[in-house]
C-alpha cells in the first residue's frame, strides 16, 4: 500500500495565507516593512547622535541637558500627526534620545 501526502504550499503556510497569490502578495509586502524598518532604525540612531550633539553643545554652554518645551513641542508633533500612538511613539524617542551626555 503506499501513501502519497499532499504538498505543502511553500509561503502560504509562512505567511498564514491560504492561496498561493495571498502568499507572494503578502511575503512581498513583508519585504517591504522589513526594509522600512531597517530605514526607520537608521533614522531613530541618526536622531541620537543629532540629540546628542545638541545635548553637548547645550550643556557645553552652561545651559540644562533637556529642554522640556522642545520635548513638548515634539510630543504635540506627533500626537498632531499620529494620535494619541504618535504620543507614546514620541516619548519612547525622546527617551532613546535623552541622557546620552
Amino acid at each position: 500500500m503506499t501513501t502519497t501526502t499532499a504538498p505543502a504550499a511553500p509561503a502560504a503556510t509562512d505567511t498564514g495565507a491560504r492561496t498561493d497569490e495571498a502568499a507572494r502578495l503578502i511575503t512581498g509586502a513583508r519585504e517591504r516593512i522589513d526594509d522600512l524598518d531597517a530605514r526607520i532604525i537608521g533614522l531613530v540612531q541618526e536622531r541620537m547622535a543629532v540629540s546628542e550633539e545638541i545635548q553637548r553643545e547645550r550643556i557645553a554652554s552652561g545651559g540644562r541637558r533637556v529642554s522640556l518645551s522642545r520635548e513638548m513641542e515634539i510630543l504635540n508633533h506627533y500626537s498632531d500627526r499620529l494620535g494619541k500612538n504618535g504620543t507614546v511613539l514620541a516619548m519612547t524617542l525622546l527617551d532613546l534620545c535623552r541622557g546620552r551626555v
